[in-house]
């Protein structure tokens, strides 16, 4: 497949990621980062989880260690996405032209790609980052200099739009699947838990407590889901 191909696939990815990081670039800078730090950031990193747990870590003060723990957790996904995705590659996606792609790996472009009937190649998955890495870049952008002009409440209640886009990826998931659902259910309970308890909420910081919620919340969901998995199957 050609660079043009996949060009033409990353158009409405890349329009999709326009309106969802003007939000992230709004967050950023009312987190008190100005608007060519949230540039950079979502030049170089290209996960709108990983971007918002990370500005709000940064927000808090907090750790490298914290934020490269958070970091992990959250972003872990791509590895598999990738390790599945190289099993479609031809032959021109060598080691270093795979190293390179990887850097580009999003839920979307994972999904576009690996929908394909064909294996795919460098210039393909080059073809499909070019559109969603400026979309995203340059909507980053346009919010936070839009957050720098724009009345305190409008900027307030543009903010949560990228929570919004979590939350509509979620809902529809979790009722297909009960897994995601509890794991969803658990996760809200904990962070609650962290929030409202004093000692919690005091002692612990905000990136430590995502960690936490996440790691417990998809433990509990693998081993209860398994094994109701495994006792069908007996």
């Amino acid at each position: 497949m050609t660079f043009k191909e996949g060009f033409k696939d990353g158009l409405a990815i890349g329009l999709g990621y326009l309106s969802v990081s003007f939000s992230f670039g709004i967050l950023a800078v009312s987190s008190g980062l100005s608007w060519w730090q949230a540039v950079l950031i979502s030049l170089t990193c290209l996960t709108s989880a990983g971007q918002v747990a990370g500005v709000g870590i940064m927000a808090a003060s907090g750790g490298l260690i914290e934020m490269a723990m958070a970091q992990l957790v959250i972003n872990m996904r791509y590895s598999l996405m990738s390790i599945s995705l190289s099993q479609k590659a031809d032959k021109t996606l060598n080691t270093p032209s795979r190293l390179i792609t990887s850097f580009f790996i999003t839920d979307e472009i994972f999904g576009v790609s690996s929908g394909k009937g064909k294996p795919v190649g460098r210039r393909y998955m080059l073809g499909l980052a070019v559109l969603p890495v400026i979309g995203w870049t340059l909507g980053t952008l346009l919010g936070a200099v839009c957050g720098n002009i724009l009345p305190s409440i409008l900027t307030e209640s543009l903010a949560i739009g990228i929570y919004g886009m979590f939350v509509a990826i979620v809902i529809p998931a979790s009722r297909k699947d009960k897994g995601i659902a509890l794991v969803s259910f658990i996760s809200v309970i904990l962070s609650l838990v962290f929030y409202f308890t004093p000692v919690l909420h005091e002692k612990i910081s905000s990136g430590f407590t995502i960690i936490i919620c996440a790691v417990v919340a998809a433990l509990i969901g693998t081993f209860t889901v398994g094994k109701e998995a495994s006792d069908g199957q007996r």
